[in-house]
């Protein structure tokens, strides 16, 4: 790891441990709400609700942990909440160093455009592995705890599946970040791309006639509940995040090392 890189994943340890924190209350609550449930009928509260709703929130069986979790903590902390957080934090790795005018004492040091960029952005990775990984202890050790069970490799490919899909957001934002000089711009700019494409995937993508547009979002490629449930994905969805992944990439150095600064 070199020494910007190194530097990056130092800076971002406090907000990795907080953030994980925040994520394994709510889990905890989560957890616990599922047990003050039990023996109520959840399945019927949820048969009015629009398709396009139930779609967005990956509700498929809420009378089991597994389907409780994919609802309540996966579709709604790692699909949207995560998936705009990494996407802000990747709208800040560049535009945050142009507004404040530090970019040019880093392109004084012997590295490259290109190579300031990706080892900024792979510093991101650092607070990915470790909310999944310390997320997905904690929610395993909540659900024993609560004398329920769940299986552990269906778990685990949540966690590992969701990797991908958040780099993707991240991704996004490192876009946003070389193309503009206002970190706040880069930074809205990467959660509102994010968030509409949450939307078209849940809501729009729902309609026959506009069946196709799905395909353009990255939620369409990550859908966690089937997988925590019987272990149900596809090695294309993952292959498309990671091929998405390295043009966004390409992308993002392509426009930095044009950019005029």
């Amino acid at each position: 790891m070199s020494e910007t890189a190194r530097y990056e994943v130092e800076r971002r340890i406090r907000g990795s441990i907080v953030l994980t924190a925040a994520i394994s209350l709510y889990s905890a609550f989560i957890v616990w709400y599922f047990t003050v449930l039990e023996g109520v009928n959840t399945e019927e509260v949820f048969e009015e609700l629009p398709p396009a709703m139930v779609d967005a929130f990956g509700i498929e069986s809420l009378s089991t942990i597994e389907g409780f979790l994919g609802a309540q903590i996966f579709n709604f902390v790692w699909l949207l909440g995560l998936g705009l957080y990494f996407a802000y934090m990747g709208g800040g790795i560049i535009a945050s160093e142009i507004e404040s005018e530090r970019i040019d004492v880093l392109l004084s040091f012997p590295i490259s455009r290109s190579q300031l960029f990706l080892e900024k952005f792979a510093s991101i990775l650092f607070p990915i592995l470790v909310v999944n990984t310390v997320g997905g202890v904690a929610i395993y050790g909540l659900v024993l705890a609560v004398d329920e069970s769940i299986d552990l490799t269906h778990l685990l490919l949540a966690h590992v599946l969701s990797i991908p899909y958040l780099l993707v957001c991240a991704g996004i934002g490192g876009v946003f970040s070389v193309a503009v000089n206002r970190t706040s711009v880069a930074e809205k700019g990467a959660v509102g791309v994010v968030f509409v494409l949450y939307l078209i995937e849940s809501i729009v993508g729902g309609a026959d006639e506009y069946d196709w547009i799905q395909y353009l979002s990255p939620t369409q490629y990550y859908e966690p509940t089937p997988v925590l449930i019987d272990g149900t994905f596809e090695f294309i969805d993952s292959a498309i995040l990671l091929v998405t992944l390295l043009g966004l990439l390409l992308l993002g150095q392509i426009i930095f090392s044009r950019r005029d600064l």
